[in-house]
């Protein structure tokens, strides 16, 4: 008995064709357009059924000084709301006396700023307690140590913000760029422990940079907090390792060896630097714009010194390389110039969390380039930590440890 089985087909000699499939992107498109609408026609009606949860519960205030500025007879302060609820500054309280005022928005807004001038005439080198009380009788507390006029953004201000950051970042990373010839007369040992010191400098650096970015933004919660740092460091990190496997790639393609070359290894730890300067720059210019940084000769020399070993950083993977002065100059330039965008943004528009964001970038950065120098720290055993090498880490380590304090002097 012979059977005879039917296949089903859509294509037939006088029926329709194959049904044509939709295209990914609308796929992918389609469920995203629809959760818009859902979500704008739910704010718009304003949560159906839920608007009873919010009755009787009390706004919540939460409100941060980002900048306070003395001018002759002006207390001026930036405050940003970083709370759910709107919020309005009714009255001012300047050391126990009701003060006028004006603002540039009577509500603030959820995560919006507002410039409140106070008439209140200053003494010079007095300590001050202000207290902003809202409409809702709550108050945000802010402090002056001691009193002293704001100085006058004029292009002679910006003129030395510029000088400034010339002093702390493109001269010291010149200075310790200045090691180039020791380091190329080492011998491999010599080399490997520099490379240890190499790695303690920039995790000390990392460290350093990401709990001040932590103590900018604490008790911020604006923009996320402590997480824009997370964020930033991580930013940092995943391009800085993105660049690394593109130079690699590119090495294949060109037929040179795959390993990451010393001169691409430096140009890495130059943009590391650079960006932990940006971050130190800003935190430099937006100090002493606010007058909370007096900028002594002591305090120049003690940046200069804590950022000198910068430059050996650089030069160190170079030991066996002969690069050119112009070479060299850039790789400078790289990381010390951003010092000077840094404190010209900081004395402008300082922002702590821009501030935190920019410092945990740094962070991530010298972070991602210290992992990358650990295997030049291999002996000829395959070991990297090696008597050697640690004493050179921990040298590093105390080395950035011990400058800083004369930056804190």
């Amino acid at each position: 008995m012979t059977t005879t089985k039917t296949v089903k087909t859509n294509q037939t000699a006088d029926g329709p064709g194959p049904r044509r499939q939709k295209p990914r992107w609308l796929l992918g498109l389609g469920p995203l357009v629809l959760i818009a609408v859902l979500l704008g026609l739910f704010s718009l009606l304003n949560g159906p059924g839920l608007s009873r949860l919010g009755q009787g519960v009390p706004p919540k205030e939460d409100v941060a000084v980002e900048d306070i500025r003395l001018t002759p007879g002006q207390i001026v302060l930036t405050v940003r709301n970083q709370g759910p609820d709107p919020v309005a500054i009714a009255q001012v309280n300047v050391s126990d006396y009701y003060a006028a005022f004006t603002q540039t928005d009577d509500v603030i807004a959820p995560m919006e700023a507002s410039t409140i001038t106070v008439s209140y005439h200053w003494v010079d080198g007095d300590p001050y307690d202000i207290a902003l009380v809202t409409s809702v009788g709550g108050k945000i507390n802010a402090s002056i140590d001691a009193a002293a006029l704001s100085p006058e953004r004029s292009i002679s201000f910006f003129g030395l913000m510029a000088l400034l950051g010339i002093y702390v970042g493109v001269i010291p990373v010149a200075m310790g760029m200045l090691w180039m010839p020791f380091v190329r007369r080492s011998s491999a040992a010599w080399v490997r422990a520099l490379l240890g010191l190499t790695v303690g400098l920039l995790a000390f650096l990392t460290f350093d940079a990401t709990l001040e970015a932590f103590s900018l933004v604490a008790g911020n919660s604006s923009f996320g907090g402590p997480l824009v740092v997370i964020l930033g460091a991580l930013i940092a990190y995943l391009v800085l390792e993105a660049t690394d496997g593109w130079m690699r790639r590119h090495g294949i393609v060109t037929g040179q060896p795959a390993a990451l070359s010393p001169g691409r290894l430096a140009l890495l730890i130059a943009i590391g630097i650079g960006l932990h300067n940006l971050g130190e720059g800003l935190a430099i210019g937006s100090a002493y714009a606010v007058g909370s940084l007096a900028l002594g000769a002591s305090l120049i020399v003690g940046f200069a010194i804590h950022n000198t070993t910068e430059g050996l950083a650089i030069v160190t993977p170079l030991a066996h390389e002969k690069p050119g002065l112009a070479r060299l100059a850039m790789l400078g330039l790289i990381a010390g110039a951003p010092a000077i965008l840094g404190t010209l943004i900081g004395a402008t528009v300082y922002q702590p969390t821009l501030a935190a964001f920019l410092l945990g970038l740094g962070a991530g950065a010298v972070g991602q380039v210290a992992i990358k120098l650990l295997p030049m720290l291999r002996d000829g055993t395959g070991r990297t930590l090696t008597p050697l090498t640690v004493t050179g880490i921990l040298l590093g380590l105390t080395i950035m440890f011990a400058t800083g304090l004369l930056v804190l002097a």
